[in-house]
């Protein structure tokens, strides 16, 4: 009965990507994993955007700047684990203290009613700044030990099966806090959120312990060294400077986060010229989060992982930036808004479906120091300072009076130059991965 179900199992993930018999088990506990980590989060997130209208306008405008301070600080300190610490020890931590941060954020609010007192509000102000910063913070840890994990190889293949993980996490989060926050309040949600992160702690140990068995079907190019890297609690942003390859990634990601920047700021235009309601409002964005998240799962199920095998890193990652070029230029000729939600669904899924998989593909070409210290660095600080940046260019070009039209050609550009940086990315990690393969002929042949 259990090989019956062994090979249905093994079956359904070849339906999506060629996962071999002896992968199962490192990728089933990756993809529970990531199912936690975002349904976590994307439970507790709708909080989140509650305790902004409690905390007003003006007092979380402060927040963002706030949040941004907090990634760049959250750089050294995670660098100075790294340094000093065992990943088989620190990762589990970090779940860890997102569980307890939730549960304490809990029980503050369930003792101090909708979050009027100081104390609740204190509360209320971590609480936010804690799941802006650790939103994109856990997704890059999250990817640095998969990256560990699974071969260059690997990573082509399976990576998109691993994504589809977070994006069921995404969708169910969400649903589970629609269908009880009647019934347990948001101080209840709290407590479902950090159960989830619970749950990760038990699926991050399962792979740290099928990381250090000696054959469970990864190749010999990857090492097993869970020593403490040592070094600067700065290195990831000297890591980055020192290398054009990952200038070329930050690069990316700012360009990314530009155009998602000039995307959101079209949405907030168009939905409240639109929707007069603000149910109506939500009701929107709810359909839009489903339709998303549905067809984001489909494609990471089914097509992600062959496209990558089959053309490449660059496709993932010049695909969305292409799409994103004719769809802003429809934008600036219709400015509609069913225009803008064919946008939006199709940056997102594209996005969640190709773009993440092909950034952390990039960084399987990468010694282990850079996957956990530069790359987080590009993840959090930097992806937040290009959301910053762009927030305040279409700010003043507004208020300067520039035409919605024109800003979303603004964005068409962003989009073709995020695309030329794509194309360059690509090859430039198809010739560090044939480099590689050059400088290890036994792993090779052992393949």
């Amino acid at each position: 009965m259990r090989e019956e179900r062994g090979s249905a199992l093994e079956r359904l993930f070849k339906r999506g990507a060629k996962v071999e018999p002896a992968e199962i088990p490192a990728v089933v506990a990756s993809f529970l994993l990531y199912f936690c980590v975002l349904g976590g989060y994307f439970a507790v997130r709708p909080v989140r955007e509650t305790v902004g209208t409690i905390l007003g306008a003006d007092r979380t405008a402060d927040l963002f700047v706030a949040t941004w301070i907090a990634s760049i600080a959250i750089v050294p300190a995670y660098g100075w684990l790294c340094a000093r610490f065992r990943r088989s020890s620190f990762l589990p931590w970090i779940y860890g203290f997102v569980a307890v941060s939730l549960a304490v954020v809990g029980v503050v609010f369930g003792a101090s009613e909708g979050g009027a007192s100081g104390t609740s509000v204190a509360a209320a102000q971590f609480f936010w700044i804690v799941i802006s910063v650790l939103n994109l913070f856990m997704v890059s840890v999250f990817w640095s030990f998969l990256l560990e994990l699974f071969s260059t190889e690997q990573t082509t293949r399976l990576f998109g099966v691993l994504a589809a993980g977070g994006t069921a996490g995404a969708l169910g989060g969400p649903v589970l806090t629609d269908l009880t926050v009647q019934t347990v309040g948001n101080d209840g949600v709290l407590f479902m959120g950090a159960a989830m992160f619970v749950g990760a702690i038990v699926c991050q140990r399962v792979l740290i312990r099928i990381w250090k068995r000696a054959d469970w079907g990864r190749d010999g190019s990857v090492v097993v060294d869970d020593r403490p890297m040592g070094g600067n609690p700065f290195a990831g942003f000297t890591l980055i400077l020192k290398s054009p390859y990952l200038i070329g990634i930050a690069i990316f990601v700012v360009l990314l986060a530009s155009v998602n920047t000039f995307l959101y700021f079209a949405q907030l235009r168009i939905v409240t010229d639109t929707f007069a309601d603000t149910e109506t409002r939500t009701q929107v964005f709810s359909r839009l989060d489903y339709t998303v998240q549905t067809l984001t799962i489909i494609a990471q199920l089914t097509i992600t992982g062959r496209i990558a095998t089959k053309w490449g890193i660059g496709s993932l990652l010049t695909f969305v930036p292409v799409l994103m070029i004719g769809a802003l230029l429809m934008l600036a000729t219709f400015h509609t808004f069913a225009v803008l939600a064919a946008a939006i669904i199709a940056r997102r899924v594209g996005e969640y479906a190709f773009v993440r998989p092909g950034r952390e593909m990039l960084f399987s070409r990468v010694d282990t120091e850079t996957k956990y210290k530069a790359k987080n660095a590009i993840d959090v600080p930097v992806y937040r300072g290009g959301d910053a940046l762009i927030a305040q260019v279409d700010s003043v070009l507004s208020n300067a009076g520039m035409s919605a039209a024109s800003l979303a050609a603004i964005g068409a550009g962003t989009a073709a130059a995020w695309a030329v940086n794509g194309v360059l990315l690509g090859k430039a990690a198809k010739a560090r991965g044939e480099g590689q393969a050059a400088s290890q002929p036994e792993a090779v042949a052992a393949r």
